[in-house]
C-alpha cells in the first residue's frame, strides 16, 4: 500500500506546536517548559536547543506593529514569543509603541495637528487613546489603537504567549524600570511561571538592564546591541542575553558571548534582530544564535 504524503504549510506546524505546548502546560509545571521553543524555519543541530523565532513588534508583517492585531496575528501563526516596546505616556501610564514619537504609526499629527514633534512623552493617556494605529498599516485595521502595557499583557495571557520586552529610550522616563516591574507584578508576570519561562526584559541601556536585574534579580534580562568582548564579563553579572544585529555578529563575537555564563548560571544566549526578508531563521541559525527576532 502507497501512503500519500500529508504536507501541512510551516505556520500549520508552528500553530500545532503551539497547541501542544499549551495544552501540555495546563498540567505540567513551569520547570518543564523553561526551555519550549517554536520551531519555524529553523532545526536544532545535534546536541542543541531549536532556536526560538520571536515575533518582532508582534506579527508586523502582517497587522499594525505593537498593536493587539498584531498580537494576535503572531497567535495565529502559531508564534509563542512576542516582542514588544514599553514607554511612558505625560500622566504616568505605560504603552507600547516603538518609536518616540507617535507620528509614523498614529495619525497623532493630524488629530494634534500644532504638537509637533509628537513625543509620545508629551501625550496623556486619554489623548493617546484617542489615536488610530491601525490605519497606516491597512484600511482594515482601522481604529485600532495603541495599547497600554496591562492591556498587552492581558491579551498575551488569553492567547498563551511568551513576551520579550524591551524597554524604549528609559533616558526619557526616569524610573520606568521599577515602573514595569510594579506593572508586571500586578498582572502576575513576576510569578514562578512567567518569569522562568514567558518573560525576558531587554534594553539598549545597559544600566537600566542592571537597574531591572538589581530590582528583580529573578527576571531574565538582555542587552540589545553588540558590545565589545572586553565588556561582556562585567555584563554577564546582570544579563542572561546579548542581542545583536545580525550584520554585527561573527564567529568570534558569538564565541565570547557563549564562554560565559549569566546571572542564572546558564550559557549567554544571542537573540539576533534586524533578519533581511530574504534570510531564513534557519540560516540565522547555522551561525549559532539561540533566537531570531523577525
Amino acid at each position: 500500500m502507497h501512503r500519500r504524503s500529508l504536507r501541512i504549510p510551516a505556520a500549520g506546524i508552528a500553530f500545532l506546536l503551539t497547541a501542544a505546548v499549551a495544552s501540555s502546560a495546563l498540567t505540567s509545571g513551569p520547570d518543564e517548559f523553561a526551555d519550549v521553543a517554536l520551531i519555524s524555519g529553523a532545526r536544532a543541530g545535534p546536541g542543541t536547543a531549536a532556536t526560538r523565532v520571536i515575533a518582532h513588534r508582534g506579527a508586523s508583517r502582517y497587522a499594525p506593529e505593537n498593536t493587539l492585531a498584531a498580537v494576535d496575528a503572531a497567535h495565529r501563526r502559531g508564534f509563542i514569543w512576542v516582542e514588544n516596546d514599553v514607554q511612558r505616556s505625560k500622566d504616568g501610564r505605560l504603552v507600547v509603541v516603538h518609536d518616540t514619537t507617535l507620528r509614523r504609526t498614529t495619525d497623532a499629527a493630524r488629530l494634534f495637528p500644532g504638537r509637533a514633534p509628537w513625543r509620545v512623552g508629551d501625550f496623556t493617556a486619554a489623548e493617546i487613546a484617542r489615536l488610530d494605529a491601525g490605519s497606516w498599516f491597512g484600511r482594515r485595521f482601522k481604529g485600532e489603537r495603541v495599547p497600554t502595557l496591562a492591556a498587552y499583557l492581558r491579551r498575551l495571557d488569553h492567547n498563551g504567549q511568551r513576551l520579550l520586552l524591551e524597554i524604549k529610550a528609559p533616558e526619557k522616563y526616569p524610573g520606568i524600570e521599577a515602573q514595569v516591574l510594579r506593572e508586571l507584578r500586578a498582572r502576575g508576570w513576576l510569578d514562578r511561571a512567567h518569569v522562568r519561562s514567558r518573560l525576558v526584559v531587554q534594553s539598549f541601556c545597559v544600566r537600566c538592564v542592571k537597574t531591572v536585574h538589581e530590582l528583580a534579580p529573578q527576571v531574565r534580562t538582555g542587552i540589545l546591541g553588540a558590545p565589545d568582548v572586553r565588556k561582556l564579563a562585567r555584563y554577564a553579572r546582570f544579563a542572561d542575553q546579548i542581542n545583536p544585529r545580525v550584520s554585527a555578529l561573527s564567529s568570534r563575537w558569538l564565541a565570547a558571548v557563549h564562554r560565559l555564563r549569566g546571572p542564572h548560571g546558564r550559557r549567554l544566549e544571542v537573540y539576533a534582530w534586524d533578519v533581511a526578508k530574504n534570510t531564513t531563521a534557519r540560516s540565522v541559525r547555522a551561525r549559532g544564535v539561540e533566537g531570531v527576532i523577525e
